[in-house]
């Protein structure tokens, strides 16, 4: 049975740093010198040592680690049928957004295996027994390399197909076990000057779907930067009211906290997660550095709706630099709650 949640828990967003042996077998893999069952093995050590990392710092909600996946969403295009790959636009100099890889739509698009979240899930269940949140990417940001072709005439036709292909993973996670999915769209963080109708893909990519949802909006990570130098919540904020979700996972401490009194008018039902950990800095905060963060959130958001995580995934962090930012969070989190208490 698992333990009661503490006062003020604390959470990942999703990615953990990888160990360095995880990319020379990552490089393996892309050679063809691993068998299936070397890739199984892989991602169970992977993740049992995702797990560990997070254990071991007091985080309350791990999460699997997302120790297989690449480059947050490009992988799961592996797995989605109908689309083919294009050529970067770009493939010299240092790797940035323009050298992501895009798509073209031949046919209507679908997935017939999963996106791989069950499989990632059930392996990270069976490895711990603390809960564990499920994180799955959102409709529209699964939409943003993807050209429109292969029958599609408008974006609206193809979001409906991803909304579809996102809801029933979500439907077979339940099954699986889950009882705490967040849907990832920062999508409607990085794109400025126009308010972005977060709840009308994720409602429906939730609907039916019997668990705690949370939803995560950042402003991008990409090799450690954000998409846009403007990084304002205004717009999002202004549909959040709209949202079928109990829990909105927003970032904070690399943008600072100046605007936190902001969230003052926050949706009386839903929790913030609130993040209080930079993962585009290097170097790790310290405990205190966490507390005063949290601190100054707790004079704007209620304590009891109030949860506290980095400010994105740790895919872009050496792994022993994550370790210290997860030491950090949980150690100040515990000091502000011998505070409060």
């Amino acid at each position: 049975m698992m333990q009661a949640l503490p006062f003020l828990p604390t959470s990942v967003v999703g990615s953990h740093g990888l160990p360095g042996w995880v990319w020379l077998a990552r490089e393996a893999m892309e050679a063809g010198r691993l068998g299936a069952l070397d890739v199984r093995e892989l991602m169970e050590d992977a993740t049992q040592a995702a797990l560990l990392d997070q254990e071991r710092a007091g985080v309350d909600v791990v999460s699997t680690g997302e120790m297989m996946r690449v480059r947050f969403i490009i992988g799961f295009y592996d797995r989605i049928t109908g689309i083919r790959p294009l050529p970067a636009p770009r493939q010299l100099g240092q790797p940035l957004w323009d050298t992501n890889t895009p798509f073209e739509v031949t046919e209507r698009i679908g997935a017939p295996r999963g996106l791989g979240i069950v499989e990632e899930f059930t392996l990270a269940r069976r490895l711990t027994g603390r809960r564990i949140k499920a994180t799955v990417p959102g409709p529209y940001t699964l939409l943003v390399p993807v050209r429109l072709g292969g029958g599609y005439r408008d974006k609206g036709t193809l979001l409906a197909d991803l909304v579809s292909i996102v809801n029933a993973e979500c439907r077979a996670l339940v099954a699986a076990g889950a009882d705490f999915i967040q849907i990832d769209e920062p999508h409607h963080g990085m794109y400025h000057g126009a308010v972005h109708e977060v709840g009308h893909g994720v409602n429906r990519a939730v609907e039916g779907v019997d668990a705690k949802i949370a939803v995560h909006v950042c402003f991008g990570n990409l090799y450690g930067r954000p998409f846009s130098s403007v990084r304002d919540y205004t717009n999002v904020f202004a549909t959040l009211h709209e949202l079928r979700a109990s829990q909105v996972v927003l970032e904070f401490a690399n943008r600072g906290l100046d605007d936190a009194a902001r969230w003052a008018d926050f949706p009386r039902d839903k929790e913030l997660g609130a993040g209080v950990i930079d993962v585009k800095a290097f170097k790790a905060e310290t405990a205190e550095d966490v507390a005063t963060r949290v601190r100054a959130l707790l004079r704007h958001v209620a304590p009891e709706k109030l949860w506290l995580n980095p400010d994105c995934g740790f895919w872009e962090t050496p792994r022993w630099v994550v370790k210290q930012k997860l030491h950090a969070l949980v150690q100040g989190v515990r000091l502000v709650r011998k505070q409060l208490a």
